[in-house]
């Protein structure tokens, strides 16, 4: 593949028989690496957040599969296909929102149905050809994404880049392709209640790249669209359902509603992957909800009452009429139909 400008992160490896993954809860005060070793560490990765953004908790997946195996099949047990797939039915339950997960779980699973003697570097092998395959289809989204701005200045939500897929990122690969090219001029990001992903993580991301970021409380959003300071709002996705639906980050719906008021364009950066025709529209989307701890805490430090209940989805749909495009690996899909997806995946 062709060296890329702005291309410096990542956020897996895989190295010395295990998965190293960046933690990103530790971000951007620390960058320590957690060493996973089996299956079981890899889905509590997961669930615990040192991994996230749907691709890369999809390829975080696959190297799963890879460590069950390595343990199982190394130990000469009889059953050890059903051990494994025990451990397979963990990873694909440790989120309930990112399609990318079971789609990885069930790729690798299909992978070692097909494989007779020892599976082990075959199976490596899948999973590198998915880690790869993320890589590309990200640089391929971000050239496309990036020719439709034309000079705009661009708000973006949560992380949506490198640290969340296996490198470049979708709605950051746009914003690093853009910038590259010159058809990007300014770039906003949302602080992203309650992890903060967009001031811990988008943040750090461009700050290290070396592209100029400036960062606002979500509830800015709307002056700053009124003032007419951005023309693009840029976000990744976790789920595209098969009516053009879209889940994302709790806060992403709020962002498209300003944007339609506003007359702001509505940018949604997400791989075919995350496309799941099998869930007709938002609504049926399962939306993950988190502790309530997360609310009333911040950095660790209290910010509301113990006794505060709250309410905690970690993500919202958005209606796919307030999506005026749709950039994926295989084109760019305006106002997304029923129909337009599915001549997308035609063929996959």
């Amino acid at each position: 593949m062709q060296e890329r400008e702005y291309d410096t992160i990542r956020a897996l490896r895989w190295a010395d028989d295990a998965l190293w993954l960046l933690d990103q809860r530790l971000l951007p005060v620390r960058t320590d690496w957690v060493r996973c070793t089996s299956a079981a560490s890899v889905t509590r990765a997961i669930r615990d957040m040192v991994v996230r953004g749907a691709p890369a908790i999809g390829i975080a997946a696959a190297y799963g599969v890879v460590l069950a195996v390595m343990a199982h099949y190394g130990r000469g047990a009889a059953n050890w296909r059903q051990a494994v797939e025990g451990e397979l039915r963990e990873l694909a339950a440790a989120r309930p929102t990112a399609v990318n997960l079971g789609w990885a779980v069930a790729r690798m699973r299909k992978a070692l149905d097909e494989l007779w003697g020892d599976p082990r570097e075959a199976l490596l092998e899948e999973a590198q050809r998915i880690h790869r395959e993320d890589l590309e289809a990200n640089y391929r989204m971000g050239d496309l994404g990036a020719a439709l701005l034309d000079g705009a200045a661009v708000l973006t939500h949560c992380n949506a880049g490198a640290l969340a897929t296996g490198g470049y990122g979708t709605a950051l690969g746009v914003v690093r392709s853009g910038w590259a090219r010159g058809t990007i001029r300014k770039v906003y990001a949302g602080e992203t209640r309650p992890w903060l992903q967009g001031a811990r993580l988008t943040a750090w991301e461009l700050v290290e790249e070396g592209i100029p970021v400036h960062l606002l409380c979500d509830g800015a959003a709307a002056t700053l669209m009124r003032r007419s300071a951005v023309q693009w709002v840029v976000v990744g996705a976790d789920r595209v359902a098969a009516n053009g639906d879209v889940a994302n980050k709790i806060g992403t719906y709020a962002l498209a509603v300003l944007a339609r008021h506003h007359g702001v364009r509505f940018m949604v950066v997400a791989p075919t992957t995350t496309v799941d025709l099998a869930t007709p529209a938002g609504r049926d989307i399962p939306i993950e909800m988190r502790a309530a701890e997360e609310l009333r805490t911040c950095g660790g430090r209290p910010v509301a009452p113990d006794r505060a209940e709250a309410w905690n989805p970690v993500f919202d749909v958005t209606p796919a009429e307030l999506i005026d495009v749709l950039v994926t690996e295989r084109g760019v899909v305006e106002h997304p139909t029923p129909a337009r997806l599915a001549e997308l995946l035609a063929g996959l």
